[in-house]
């Protein structure tokens, strides 16, 4: 039975965009003569990871493709009344222990015919394409499952959500395809070998056989993928030979197509190339040939961007009819479990929850829970919902669960506390900050011990000031102008940077403007005045800078914060 994410459609974003592009603004005349910052827009290189399934329709059918593994897949990896032993404790195992082998079916012609086979049916003598029939009589102990492609694709979703966290932008290409955007997530996760290391782990550990390629275009990492081409290709002048060896067969195109291709002696990507373009097109359309020119890099290649359902809502469906209420109890758990991951992965928290336990012939059966604040602990609900189910009162036995959350809310995160030991040496005290801080006062007085808040001031440098953690902090809650950017670090005074042909320099590197001008021109009723024009940049290694250039006196870069 299928036990996965059941969640509203939402929306998905577009493929992500380039970088701002430079602006170059005139300044005043009064400054000496400049060469212009006229460079080419900053190109993003962009790196696709691909990860094929090419088991996907049998991995998604056995047992250990079951509930407990979508759990996982949406980073729930507690062990806390795992579903094995659900299942033992409601005797369903019992009904797996008479198989050996399992074999998946689909209907072709009116004949249910293998699609896929385990190890145990390939060794009895099973293989694709042989009849329901044929497939009993070599292995009358075989399991035959109907291949769902909806199964499929809940498995895929929930993948995915579990991808999400290597890489912002995660897409479902296709039936057994994911494609996730990597080139900004190298340096969080330790470079190209180490990402890969770890997503392939992951993916084995749930019980994924997935080939891998990745390729600075979609369709090259798709291609090569499919081809079971463990390759990582990072230049895109190296796509053309890598995908010229390629047979048709990985390529996502009608049987009747390649058919007509290999008729004309075409057996590989590279003969495809070598035809003459126009008439390509003419005989098997040009999307085909779009689709060549994209897997090279010579067209854009726009992608749909998976999201996670914002509202947590997942179903738990019973393979038999249960009425013991200390075996429900375990169900509901790890549906708290799946929430609170759901939740933690989004930094929200709720205080409203619903259980519905449906039935075959009544009615479901509602139970709601309430919290005085916004949570997503598994333990806080559980205790609430162990005490409110001996209320409840089941009409018949459950079918099915359903948890679904109310509306989130960002969680209210309290500061860490601190431990101390006490005089007598044989007990420790926790603090809070705040307490820390009025013990410090009240021991070395007020004037020893600042905090920092915001002041209404345009000027970076004036913008703060020290004032006492004791104070009411009316002060300290300015709101910022939309879209306004300010680094974490602020230098104590700007730093001179050097230039070479109007660009600034960081360590001898050349900085490239990502984000600006942001011109500040104020403070003129004072000696402090300033007009400045605000980058931001990125040096070699990465790091975002916060740097200006004056529009008035002389033209020089100054470095003013760095970005966390």
């Amino acid at each position: 039975m299928p036990r996965a994410w059941k969640s509203p459609v939402t929306l998905r974003d577009t493929a992500p965009t380039p970088a701002a592009e430079q602006q170059v603004l005139p300044f005043a005349e009064s400054v000496p003569p400049v060469k212009p910052l006229s460079v080419a827009p900053t190109q993003v290189k962009r790196l696709w990871f691909c990860i094929c399934l090419p088991n996907l329709p049998l991995e998604a059918c056995r047992e250990t493709a079951s509930y407990e593994r979508v759990l996982r897949a949406t980073s729930v990896g507690r062990e806390t009344a795992s579903y094995e032993r659900v299942l033992r404790a409601t005797s369903v195992g019992r009904e797996t222990a008479s198989y050996r082998g399992l074999a998946i079916v689909e209907e072709q012609h009116g004949i249910h015919r293998v699609l896929q086979a385990d190890a145990a049916a390939t060794a009895a003598g099973i293989m694709p394409g042989q009849s329901a029939n044929a497939a009993l009589a070599l292995l009358p102990a075989l399991r035959l499952e109907e291949r769902s492609p909806v199964r499929e694709q809940q498995v895929l979703e929930a993948l995915a959500t579990w991808l999400e966290r290597f890489s912002s932008f995660v897409s479902i290409a296709g039936k057994n395809v994911l494609l996730l955007e990597i080139a900004g997530s190298l340096r969080l996760f330790g470079g190209l070998p180490s990402l890969r290391r770890q997503v392939s782990q992951g993916l084995a550990a749930q019980g994924f056989s997935a080939a891998m390629a990745i390729a600075p275009t979609p369709l090259a990492a798709t291609w090569l993928a499919r081809a079971g081409r463990r390759s990582c290709i990072r230049a895109e002048e190296n796509l053309g030979p890598a995908l010229r060896k390629l047979p048709l067969a990985c390529l996502d195109w009608p049987a009747g197509q390649r058919e007509s291709l290999a008729g004309m002696g075409i057996t590989n990507i590279g003969d495809c190339l070598r035809l003459p373009r126009e008439g390509f097109a003419r005989r098997f359309g040009s999307q085909r040939l779009l689709e060549l020119d994209r897997a090279l890099g010579h067209l854009p290649d726009p992608r749909d961007s998976w999201r996670a359902p914002e509202r947590f809502c997942a179903d738990y469906e019973m393979l038999e009819e249960q009425s013991d209420r200390e075996l429900l109890l375990p169900v509901c758990r790890e549906l708290l479990l799946a929430h609170e991951q759901f939740l933690l992965a989004r930094q929200l928290g709720t205080q409203r929850l619903c259980f519905s336990f449906f039935h075959l012939k009544s009615t479901a059966t509602e139970l709601r829970l309430g919290s005085a604040f916004a949570d997503r602990s598994t333990d806080r609900w559980f205790d609430l919902l162990k005490i409110r189910f001996e209320s409840v009162r089941l009409q018949e036995a459950v079918i099915a669960v359903r948890l679904q959350s109310g509306l989130s809310q960002p969680l209210q995160a309290e500061t860490a506390r601190l431990c101390f030991d006490t005089k007598a040496g044989n007990e420790r005290r926790r603090y809070s900050i705040a307490q820390l801080a009025e013990r410090l006062v009240a021991r070395i007085g007020g004037g020893a011990v600042n905090a920092l808040t915001m002041v209404a001031e345009h000027r970076p440098e004036y913008a703060w000031k020290v004032q006492n953690p004791l104070s009411d902090g009316s002060n300290s809650t300015l709101n910022t102008r939309d879209g306004i950017k300010r680094p974490l670090w602020m230098l104590p005074e700007p730093a001179l940077l050097p230039a070479d042909s109007g660009y600034p320099l960081h360590k001898g590197c050349r900085l490239t403007l990502l984000e600006g001008p942001e011109r500040l021109e104020t403070g003129w009723w004072d000696e402090q005045g300033i007009s400045r024009d605000y980058y931001t940049a990125i040096n070699g290694a990465g790091i975002r800078l916060w740097v200006f250039r004056n529009r008035q006196r002389t033209p020089n870069w100054y470095l003013h914060g760095i970005f966390g």
